[in-house]
């Protein structure tokens, strides 16, 4: 069993409040689980406007299976949401 994990920093240069953030970052974390079943958090700076760090993790059988994945993830936040990806760090175990 292989797990990935990514930690994903994000800058929301639109947002001008925490409810702001809140809601981009609720369609986001749904609407990635949905797409992809994978496991999504916000696991640092959650008391800051602008940016926000995600955890979001998969299990596979096979390691080039999970940090396919997590790749595939990171290029549909930078593609589908008013984001910018500022730092990507993806581990396998």
């Amino acid at each position: 069993m292989f797990v990935a994990v990514a930690k994903v920093r994000i800058i929301m240069q639109q947002n001008d409040s925490l409810k702001d953030k809140r809601r981009v970052l609720s369609s986001m974390t749904q609407r990635l689980r949905a797409k992809f079943n994978v496991a999504v958090a916000e696991v640092e700076l959650q008391d800051v406007w602008r940016q926000a760090v995600l955890g979001i993790v998969t299990v596979s059988s096979s390691p080039s299976f999970v940090r396919e994945s997590l790749d595939t993830v990171v290029r549909f936040i930078e593609g589908n949401f008013p984001v910018e990806v500022a730092a990507v760090t993806i581990d396998v175990f």
